[in-house]
């Protein structure tokens, strides 16, 4: 059995500017006269015919700062048991694990589950849940900025 569209999901497109007898002939349903009857129109997005745009008519207003903001991939301490005792545990080392990746090279460290294992961990950031579990054991929590 094939896969098909459903009945009116696919229609032929309309070639337009072939006679009269088409409907669609002469002016191909452009109208008359006028800058949208040329070729080569387009509008500008937020065009309003020439009078001013209600994105300028409107005022400035706020201040955003997205562009500076360090996205943080999140990693629990439930999961570093998977490591050794003694174990130095970094970004590269999380990466080729599969427990980060690329897209954002900021990790933090939270306290969600149990951590087993003696481990120094190196991460951006950390809370003072996950910081106390590690150094229950005789773990490290380095931050590096």
């Amino acid at each position: 059995m094939r896969l098909r569209a459903p009945v009116g999901a696919i229609k032929k497109k309309r070639i337009v500017g072939r006679g009269s007898g088409t409907g669609v002939g002469c002016t191909c349903g452009r109208g008359d006269n006028g800058q949208k009857s040329r070729s080569g129109y387009s509008r500008q997005i937020g065009f309003e015919g020439g009078q001013m745009p209600l994105a300028r008519r409107l005022p400035k207003k706020g201040f955003n700062n997205k562009a500076f903001e360090h996205k943080f991939q999140i990693i629990n301490i439930g999961d570093l048991n998977r490591y050794s005792d003694g174990d130095t545990i970094d970004y590269n080392i999380l990466l080729k694990d599969r427990l980060v990746n690329k897209k954002c090279k900021f990790v933090k460290l939270l306290g969600n589950g149990e951590l087993t294992k003696k481990v120094h961990v190196i991460v951006h950031k950390a809370t003072e849940k996950a910081r106390e579990a590690v150094e229950k054991l005789d773990g490290k929590v380095e931050i590096v900025s």
